[in-house]
């Protein structure tokens, strides 16, 4: 049985439930490879038919026709270029089956008498978004990376893409992978999201939660409205439209790369990522990809988190007495600048409270919990800016208590 089979996927109710199987049915097509060829073969030969009439018909059939040739000429193109990157970089780890699709797992090093640890990245990322402290802890643990269905090597997976699926099936993934716990989890932003969802499913795999930044579900329901999240949700429909027909457009990163706000962000993760990212970009070009990610953003969309909450959420108490680590800047200042929050007027400044304290409700989930600030000057993408003081954090949370050193 397929992970995501018994699952209720948060609760959805009756209302509007047909139209989003529908949604989740026509994601799960168009991810696909041969989905514009599987559209554009029946155009083309009702349009031959069509324009073997006389009057407008004849008009309507070349243009069904012209359609469906650039669909399907499309969709060869795009089904050659994955193959070709297919061949050129084959996963570096272990493809393992969960079900009826696969995940990439990749697990380097010995964890010995140390916990291993498992990385998450922010967003709905890949495994290799984390590569950099990867290759800073495989050599004192066993350090692993997971794709997520839909990102990196993994398959793309059933519709929605959600954290309650997305929970288990990483659960499923690390044990058909022959991995062993208790591990520490690190995510970084939504990431942490993903792995206190996990905890609280599964606590007895985990020796330390370790929340780099996380994402709180208060910051999407009840803080500001953000465009920017409207904003990715369209952009990566857009880029798995244009990839079903062949046409290997990045509509995110262009819109991030015309933004001068971002070109030093960009530049700090492409500088720690290096030739990680540079592969990961050749093989993560699958319009599954797009419509993946499109599926998982709109999980954390805040109409949806209203219906999903109880399934989402981690909530006061809920993971009892686990050791949780809540690493992150200590002020507001990593939103706006210094100067910026001086300047702010009283709703703006209002705005930044809310950013620097939701963030502290994940002190609350567990009795034993901790909180680690980040480097002065850091930012929510300290995991880039400092990486060696996270990899710091992490050297001491992969550390057995007494009471759990391994024989």
């Amino acid at each position: 049985m397929p992970v995501g089979a018994g699952l209720t996927d948060g609760g959805r109710d009756a209302v509007g439930e047909e139209d989003k199987l529908l949604v989740d049915r026509l994601l799960s097509f168009a991810s696909r490879d041969w989905s514009a060829l599987a559209v554009g073969s029946p155009l083309v030969l009702a349009g031959a038919w069509l324009s073997t009439r006389a009057g407008q018909f004849q008009l309507i059939g070349l243009a069904l026709a012209a359609l469906g040739a650039g669909l399907t000429i499309g969709s060869f193109l795009q089904m050659s270029r994955l193959a070709a990157s297919r061949r050129r970089f084959p996963p570096p780890g272990k493809m393992v089956d969960i079900g009826g699709y696969r995940i990439h797992v990749l697990a380097e090093g010995e964890a010995g008498n140390l916990h291993p640890v498992v990385w998450f990245g922010g967003g709905h990322s890949a495994g290799a978004t984390m590569a950099n402290l990867h290759r800073r802890l495989r050599h004192r643990t066993r350090s692993i990376l997971i794709d997520r269905p839909g990102t990196g090597w993994s398959d793309t997976g059933p519709f929605p893409r959600s954290t309650p699926r997305e929970a288990q099936e990483i659960v499923a993934a690390l044990a058909a992978a022959g991995e062993s716990g208790p591990f520490v989890f690190a995510g970084h932003s939504f990431g942490g999201l993903l792995a206190a969802n996990i905890a609280r499913r599964r606590p007895d795999l985990i020796a330390r939660l370790v929340l780099l930044d996380a994402t709180p579900l208060e910051t999407l329901v009840f803080g500001p409205k953000l465009g920017a999240l409207r904003q990715m949700r369209g952009d990566v429909l857009l880029t798995g439209l244009l990839r079903c027909i062949g046409v290997q457009i990045d509509v995110g990163r262009l819109r991030a790369a015309a933004d001068p706000r971002h070109k030093e962000a960009m530049a700090l993760y492409q500088g720690e990522l290096g030739e990680d990212l540079t592969r990961l970009r050749q093989v993560e070009i699958s319009a599954g990809a797009s419509f993946a990610t499109w599926s998982a953003f709109e999980d954390l969309h805040a109409p949806s988190i209203a219906e999903r909450g109880w399934e989402l959420s981690v909530y006061d108490g809920d993971l009892g007495d686990l050791p949780v680590w809540v690493v992150a800047p200590a002020t507001a200042e990593e939103v706006k600048g210094e100067a910026e929050v001086a300047a702010a007027t009283d709703e703006q400044s209002r705005m930044l409270r809310f950013f620097a304290t939701s963030r502290e409700r994940y002190m609350a989930t567990s009795s034993a919990a901790r909180r680690i600030a980040t480097p002065a000057g850091s930012t929510h993408q300290f995991v880039y800016e400092t990486p060696d003081f996270v990899a710091k954090v992490i050297e001491e949370a992969i550390q057995p208590q007494p009471e759990e050193r391994k024989a």
